[in-house]
């Protein structure tokens, strides 16, 4: 499981950065995207590896009922990170999209996959995701005026949302996690 944690320490380091030392992100300029961009992929490299190694005392497993919830929050989830990107309406409500996508998925995850692994990625990204909107929000002043995005974004959006999730779903069954039970 250390592979899990040093995952989630240079995630968490690497979308802090910004935050935690501003003059040291900004003289890297559009560098210190590069730099956060292969940080990120390392860090996936390196929780996907452990969690797929990693044993652990199991609480609970999947049942029919959570695994229902999980899909329909996972799919709540993509939509939120797709609206993010089109702007749509969710966006007046949800300040942080992305991350509160994030938090989402994590929290659909640990309803059924009861293990320490689990708890310790997916319980990771979500403390991860909960700070990094709590500095967000307190950095960020009151938000601007409100516009509403036309249909067709929405329409983008709500198509994006399904076509990820069914390529995620293919992805876990592939890996011989079936997402549907």
């Amino acid at each position: 499981m250390i592979l899990i944690l040093l995952g989630l320490i240079l995630w968490a380091g690497s979308h802090f950065w910004k935050r935690i030392a501003p003059d040291s992100r900004a003289a890297m300029g559009d560098k210190g995207k590069l730099v956060v961009a292969v940080a990120s992929v390392l860090a996936i490299i390196l929780m996907v590896v452990g969690y797929r190694s990693a044993d652990g005392a199991v609480y609970w497993g999947r049942t029919p009922a959570m695994t229902g919830i999980n899909n329909l929050l996972v799919l709540f989830a993509f939509y939120l990170f797709a609206a993010s990107g089109k702007g749509t309406r969710v966006t007046k409500v949800i300040r942080n999209p992305q991350l509160t996508a994030v938090a989402v998925w994590a929290v659909a995850h640990l309803l059924v996959n009861g293990d320490t692994p689990s708890f310790l990625l997916f319980g990771g990204m979500l403390v991860w995701a909960l700070a990094e909107i709590a500095v967000l929000n307190r950095a960020a002043g009151p938000r601007g005026a409100y516009h509403a995005p036309p249909i067709k974004s929405e329409i983008i959006a709500a198509v994006a949302t399904l076509v990820v999730f069914a390529v995620v779903a293919g992805i876990h069954t592939a890996l011989g996690y079936n997402p549907f039970g």
